[in-house]
């Protein structure tokens, strides 16, 4: 069975994150920002949602080459795999969380190409990563925020703005059972 562990990086939604993996089969384990990657026994790693940088514990060290299985940032970990590498992050222009219809860049990725040519997903735009970093392939789009989701499918790291774990984005399963898959051919 495929092991996912979730990195609570304090979001309000990280536990339905962990929900959302186990209902689809998927041993999974809710850990806290302070575990080094060391201490995890996993096929694959999400690193949550979340307020700010100032709260995310080892979770940097998760995005480095120490650890040899894929990573899914959701939208503060996104940010920080952008922020730890070379990339960028800035305030958002639209801060709140609203429902934003976004459109996939490149329908060839294996995380959220299967979602074109658009879908409707719930985000919060207060931070964004505002540059790729080296390596990273920009893969999805919306009118509230150019880089919506990146991909550096050699390095095994993706990363999603929005939350696939809420009910009010429409394909939220899909980008879950697409990292499985990504972590099942790893």
């Amino acid at each position: 069975m495929t092991r996912i562990v979730v990195l609570d990086l304090h979001g309000q939604f990280t536990h339905l994150e962990r929900r959302a993996l186990r209902d689809l089969g998927v041993d999974t384990e809710l850990v806290d920002a302070d575990t080094p990657p060391d201490d995890v026994a996993a096929d694959g790693v999400v690193l949550s949602g979340g307020p700010d940088m100032d709260r995310v514990g080892r979770a940097r060290e998760y995005v480095g080459t120490d650890i040899d299985v894929p990573v899914l940032g959701i939208c503060l970990g996104m940010q920080l795999i952008a922020d730890e590498l070379d990339g960028a992050v800035g305030s958002g222009d639209y801060g709140g969380y609203a429902d934003v219809d976004v459109s996939i860049v490149d329908e060839s990725d294996p995380l959220v190409g299967s979602l074109a040519p658009e879908t409707r997903v719930w985000a919060s735009h207060a931070d964004e990563v505002t540059e790729l970093p080296s390596g990273f392939t920009h893969t999805a789009t919306s009118d509230v925020c150019t880089i919506e989701a990146m991909s550096n499918v050699d390095a095994g790291l993706y990363g999603v703005q929005w939350h696939p774990e809420v009910a009010h984005t429409e394909e939220g399963e899909a980008v879950f059972e697409n990292f499985l898959a990504i972590c099942a051919s790893a």
